[in-house]
């Protein structure tokens, strides 16, 4: 199947007891077991649901994986993924992630002895040197959030495999609409569906996928061991969510594309960042591993302006947290999504304090400008 019909028909697209074509929201906690130790299909909820496991079947088919695995949020399923890893182990992760995933890390994980070196993984001689005995993974985002930077996913999936180390991508920004790592060669990919999957900015979810049997086996574990699972009415409105993927996408991209234009040609826009520039380092290997650029755009304004005033100026565009979801969404993440990250490393990384990040929604394109507009002539 072609991918926008993988959508739709892909996982368990129909419900095996009614031939409902919606599968149903299985709300029961519990299963009734007819035999003693005849190891059912269910048993418990939270080992296993099948509306949420009509959701797993469906994203392991659109990200081109085996298996699938939903948690209560991107942050629940990241934290899952880490810890396939023990105590004494090292990952190499990038350095620009999301601040829920810098905050995960720094502020959790290594109170358990998990040890990390922070490189930009553009740098393939960078990811390189950072290898140590001990080093047991490759973890990056690309397009990053919130600087867009990409990274070359097969370069790093080919690097890993040299030193027998696992990679693991968070795909958010990208969707399986535009990018899927696991055909260039990375065995775990993780996913805020919260954002573009969901695409209502009604649910909170995360997820994983992988291709490898032995790393499924070990996510099964440890999602059913530390609980925290989706539940079956979420997994039912994100299924919902994905099925409009496709279709949602192209006006979000094509939004995006009429933005990115617009602020090329502000002149009180200092810098932008976005996979589409033709000026921008990531661009020919944007092309090359992703069918489109998605609709997150990030800019500064030129110096002296008031960021606080112009995002607070707009009328129709949301100041809000989280992105991906219908209605346009913008923040100021030194304020908002990467406060948790100390500012003299978000200013390292390239997270100035006048950093405006632009989520752009389906709105029509023309109401989007207009109130750009008005905000700029505000300030």
């Amino acid at each position: 199947m072609k991918f926008n019909t993988k959508l739709i028909h892909g996982g368990i697209s129909e419900d095996q007891e009614t031939g409902a074509v919606s599968i149903p929201i299985y709300r029961s906690s519990t299963f009734h077991q007819h035999k003693l130790g005849a190891e059912p299909k269910w048993e418990y909820a939270r080992t296993g649901n099948p509306t949420r496991n009509a959701l797993e079947s469906l994203i392991a088919d659109i990200e081109d994986g085996k298996r699938g695995f939903a948690f209560a949020s991107g942050s629940a399923a990241i934290h899952a993924v880490f810890s396939l890893f023990s105590n004494g182990d090292h990952i190499i992760i990038g350095n620009d992630v999301y601040g829920g995933t810098f905050r995960l890390v720094n502020k959790v994980l290594k109170r358990f002895g998990l040890e990390f070196t922070v490189v930009d993984t553009r740098d393939l001689t960078a990811v390189k040197n950072a290898i140590q005995e001990n080093t047991k993974a490759i973890y990056f985002e690309t397009p990053t959030n919130p600087l867009l930077k990409i990274t070359d996913i097969k370069a790093i999936a080919d690097i890993a495999k040299d030193n027998n180390l696992k990679t693991i991508v968070d795909n958010t920004f990208a969707t399986p609409y535009n990018q899927n790592p696991l055909t260039l060669g990375v065995d775990i990919v993780v996913h805020s569906a919260t954002k573009y999957l969901g695409g209502h900015s009604d649910v909170v979810a995360g997820l994983a996928v992988t291709n490898d049997d032995e790393i499924a086996d070990e996510l099964a574990f440890l999602q059913n061991s530390i609980g925290s699972v989706l539940g079956p009415d979420d997994s039912w409105l994100l299924m919902r969510g994905i099925k409009t993927l496709g279709v949602r996408m192209r006006v979000h991209q094509e939004n995006a594309q009429a933005v990115y234009d617009y602020l090329a040609n502000n002149d009180k826009v200092a810098k932008i960042y976005y996979p589409g520039n033709p000026d921008s380092t990531g661009y020919e290997i944007a092309k090359k591993q992703m069918s489109g650029f998605g609709a997150m755009i990030s800019f500064e304004l030129q110096a002296g302006l008031d960021a606080k005033r112009f995002v607070e100026s707009l009328n129709l565009i949301d100041l809000a947290e989280s992105l991906g979801g219908i209605e346009s969404l913008i923040e100021v993440p030194a304020v908002m999504t990467h406060s948790s990250i100390p500012r003299e490393i978000r200013l390292k990384n390239g997270i100035k304090d006048e950093l405006i990040r632009l989520s752009v929604g389906l709105e029509d394109e023309s109401d989007l400008l207009n109130d750009l507009k008005q905000a700029f002539a505000k300030i």
